[in-house]
């Protein structure tokens, strides 16, 4: 499995994450919102650049114009619901791919012990595709875990790309333990050393879905 960490390299990406964390900026929802699609945009460009790709001729007004063009059938996948605005930002690019969706989330046994719960998977067929997985947060990994393992039962792609915004070092430990010797990307903007006593990313953002759809029950 291979791991790239955005934000080692300068580039804009820096400042959508820097508003995404800032709380002068972040109580603005649409703005939120925009800045994770931006970010998945950017995301979106950098795996593309590992797809397959093929001659094939053009015609313009004017003449044939040859370009390459990928062929890989995508398909991209989201875990509800903080990952739909790095869902929509995917697709803007992406815009011919499948899609899936996962509902994976903390129920809480106590304030700081929880377990994953997993209670629905739409996906089309993944064999020989290339999934692309999108959860802002990557804290303990376990919600990446547990739908990874999940998708394995609808067919092997030929390589799955993990998208996250914040990781923790243990949420990227846990990833690359689970997806040791397989054909596999781990794409994170920023990664953060601590996690609190709540598994909550520090100095992290706060919680993405609350953030980009208001406070739940």
């Amino acid at each position: 499995m291979k791991i790239n960490i955005l934000n080692q390299q300068n580039s804009v990406l820096n400042q959508f994450v820097a508003e995404l964390r800032s709380v002068d900026i972040q109580g603005d929802s649409l703005r939120f919102r925009r800045n994770v699609e931006r970010i998945a945009e950017l995301m979106a460009y950098e795996v593309s650049k590992t797809l397959s790709f093929a001659p094939a001729d053009i015609a313009t007004p004017l003449g044939t114009a040859q370009v390459m063009l990928p062929t890989d059938q995508l398909v991209v996948g989201s875990i509800l619901r903080a990952g739909l605005p790095m869902h929509n930002g995917l697709l803007n690019v992406f815009d011919r791919a499948e899609n899936c969706f996962v509902t994976a989330f903390r129920r809480y046994q106590n304030p700081t012990e929880f377990d994953i719960e997993l209670q629905y998977v739409a996906t089309p067929n993944l064999d020989g595709k290339v999934l692309v997985v999108a959860d802002p947060m990557l804290a303990t990994g376990s919600s990446l875990a547990l739908t990874i393992k999940a998708l394995k039962r609808y067919g092997v792609p030929r390589h799955t790309h993990i998208l996250g915004i914040i990781g923790s070092d243990e949420g990227v430990e846990r990833i690359a333990h689970e997806l040791a010797g397989e054909a596999a990307t781990l794409w994170v903007a920023a990664v953060d050393a601590e996690l609190n006593e709540h598994k909550y990313i520090v100095p992290g953002l706060g919680d993405a879905g609350d953030l980009a759809f208001g406070e739940k029950i």
